[in-house]
């Protein structure tokens, strides 16, 4: 699963979601994290009728399965437990 978080550098809740999202994307390997700054890649935001920074798509299979919109850490986590699943758990020796 893909999760693409469409961002921009003015947006104040943008930065403040940003180490969040550094954070999941550490402990859940299996899920890919993308960002797209809205400012630079204005096509890309059209084609996915974003309207408000931050806003999170879920990708699976190369279909827009859900959509998160604002710096919502449960719902952003929940979102991605929901599609991708929790991260496999570490086998230590």
């Amino acid at each position: 699963m893909i999760v693409v978080d469409f961002t921009a550098s003015w947006c104040g809740p943008c930065r403040v979601i940003a180490p969040i999202l550094a954070d999941f994307a550490k402990k859940m390997p299996h899920v890919t994290f993308l960002k797209v700054d809205v400012d630079e890649v204005e096509s890309v935001a059209q084609e996915y009728s974003v309207e408000a920074m931050p806003t999170f798509l879920f990708i699976k299979n190369g279909e827009v399965v859900d959509k998160v919109v604002g710096a919502k850490k449960d719902d952003l986590y929940a979102c991605i437990v929901k599609h991708a699943g929790e991260a496999p758990a570490t086998v230590s020796a």
